[in-house]
């Protein structure tokens, strides 16, 4: 089956994935509806779905857009956009199914929200795919950069040229435009994918989730034909197969940068499949890692360990992109809802509008890199290129999206100077992304290390060590933040530092370091407020307050 594709491209804060679906499918899909377009309906817009970022306003399609009848279309309907994430992964969408539409029907925004998910894709549902060698889309077709048909508007046809002219300069650095690597995924496989469900859309792009016949979930990423980009295209040129292809162009660049870059900070693509069959339209799917939103607030309630990973995988990202196989590229849209987490690693899953290209200049004062609160004078250069403005406007969006955020709070008082100094030269854009990286790899350092941990007393020796015991597991006083909402469950480099957090917090009177690691190597230790409770385990150790023990036998 055709379906819809997860979370690899989730945001967060503000607005979703952009993605619009068009899978290869047979002609005639089992799953099809063929019902009359559902009837208007009133009711609240659709959350954003599963893999979508944190809440933001709601999005309802617009009421007024014409879509192609079934006759033209084969049996397909154009999409709704999702703009935020319903509570516990509950179905996204509900949306009822329009089949055979009379050619320029409009499907109402109500109309898309009576629909279930699945009915949804059948309304998405393509011909056969092309694009690739047998299964996987085809040699011998129309290939993705064709000239579109002669009926369209002379405005929406420049359009299309000057994309497909940016597409083929972008091929060109990238090594070509062929599809993903051997054994990636194609149509055959999205043919057969089932469990389809609608994570959420934006601007341009539809993002579904659907599981593989031979196992695994992905992310489905295709032109949203009822998104903004399409419908402000459609109001101009009146064209809705044309501004669908317009916008398809996005989505094949975005799928030439993901076989280009190889980085564990960028989501991987796993294939892709593309029908051009000759009408104005051209469907692309790409195939994507899963991912999950990347949730700001609960962020900062994490540990801060766990933050400064998330701030530290982004400057090795940016350093990739300062130094990319295609150059320097700028994340034009950079903001948290561009990221997910896939493993407990952050990646970027949205590059559609990356620009390998440095801003021209003829002097230096057409070189200012300006923000909402700050401008920043650049030089202009003698090849007529703005020095540096990529990885500069990629450093400082970091900073204030995230570093401002996360690196601050609760951090290892000895360390906090130097993230003081990391806040301050990137906020000032006095380090490029070389230094950046540097002062971050020197914060990790100390703290894997334990020398952020010198010249402080030894209060260990004011504990007693019982070996081969440990506390009855169970909920106790909370502190923040802790790895565990049962208690009080910190990162620690040693027992000795462990001992010092013991001493700073009056209700513990004992602690135990598990066999637990955080990603730095460090041990996880337990703060309890008594240590009566205990029972027997060769691979622990026991730490008790001497105080807490006086007049106790042990």
């Amino acid at each position: 089956m055709c379906r819809s594709h997860p979370a690899a491209p989730v945001r967060t804060p503000g607005h979703l994935l952009q993605n619009h679906w068009g899978c290869a499918a047979a002609a005639s899909p089992p799953w099809a509806i063929r019902a009359a377009a559902a009837p208007s309906a009133r009711g609240a817009g659709p959350g954003r779905a599963g893999g979508v970022g944190a809440p933001g306003a709601r999005h309802a399609p617009s009421a007024g857009l014409g879509f192609p009848g079934a006759a033209e279309r084969g049996g397909r309907a154009g999409q709704s956009r999702a703009d935020r994430r319903e509570p516990g992964g509950a179905a996204l969408l509900s949306m009822a199914a329009a089949g055979r539409a009379r050619r320029g029907a409009r499907l109402s925004a109500a109309g898309l929200l009576a629909l279930p998910a699945l009915a949804l894709l059948a309304l998405l549902a393509l011909p056969p795919g092309r694009g690739g060698g047998g299964d996987r889309g085809g040699a011998g077709e129309a290939q993705p950069d064709s000239s579109p048909p002669l009926l369209l508007p002379p405005g929406l046809r420049e359009e299309l040229r000057q994309r497909r002219r940016d597409l083929r300069r972008l091929e060109a650095v990238a090594g070509g435009g062929e599809a993903a690597a051997t054994g990636g995924l194609g149509c055959g496989d999205l043919n057969r994918a089932t469990a389809v469900s609608v994570l959420g859309w934006g601007f341009t792009k539809v993002v579904a989730r659907a599981a593989l016949a031979g196992g695994g979930t992905v992310a489905l990423k295709s032109v949203h034909g009822a998104g903004r980009e399409v419908r402000r295209c459609v109001q101009r040129y009146g064209a809705p197969a044309g501004c669908r292809r317009l916008a398809a162009y996005k989505l094949l660049k975005e799928v030439t940068l993901l076989q280009r870059l190889q980085h564990p900070g960028i989501v991987k693509l796993h294939g892709q499949c593309y029908d051009n069959s000759g009408d104005a339209e051209l469907r692309v799917t790409a195939m994507l890692e899963l991912g999950s939103p990347l949730e700001m607030i609960q962020l900062l309630q994490t540990p801060w360990e766990e933050r400064f990973k998330i701030c530290l995988s982004l400057v090795k990202l940016l350093f990739y992109l300062a130094h990319s196989p295609l150059g320097s590229i700028v994340l034009l849209d950079f903001q948290p809802r561009q990221f997910v987490m896939v493993d407990g690693n952050l990646k970027v899953t949205d590059m559609d509008d990356a620009s390998t290209e440095e801003l021209s200049c003829k002097e230096d004062n057409d070189c200012t890199l300006d923000f909402p609160t700050k401008s920043f004078p650049l030089k202009c250069s003698v090849v007529g290129k703005c020095e540096g403005m990529n990885e500069k406007k990629n450093l400082f969006n970091a900073y204030r999206y995230f570093f401002t955020y996360l690196l601050p709070h609760s951090a290892p008082p000895a360390l906090r100077p130097l993230l003081s100094d990391i806040l301050n030269a990137t906020g000032d854009l006095r380090y490029g992304i070389n230094e950046t990286l540097r002062a971050f790899e020197k914060v990790l350092h100390l703290y894997k290390s334990g020398l952020y941990l010198q010249k402080r007393p030894l209060l260990l020796k004011d504990y007693i060590s019982l070996k081969g015991f440990r506390t009855v597991e169970g909920e106790d006083y909370k502190c923040w933040p802790s790895y565990s909402h049962l208690g009080c469950l910190l990162s620690i480099h040693s027992p000795e530092e462990a001992a010092a957090i013991c001493n700073s917090q009056l209700q513990c009177q004992s602690f135990i370091v598990t066999q637990h690691r955080t990603w730095t190597g460090r041990p996880l230790a337990s703060f309890q407020s008594s240590w009566t409770d205990l029972i027997p385990d060769t691979n622990a150790v026991v730490y008790i307050k001497r105080s807490a023990s006086s007049g106790e036998r042990l």
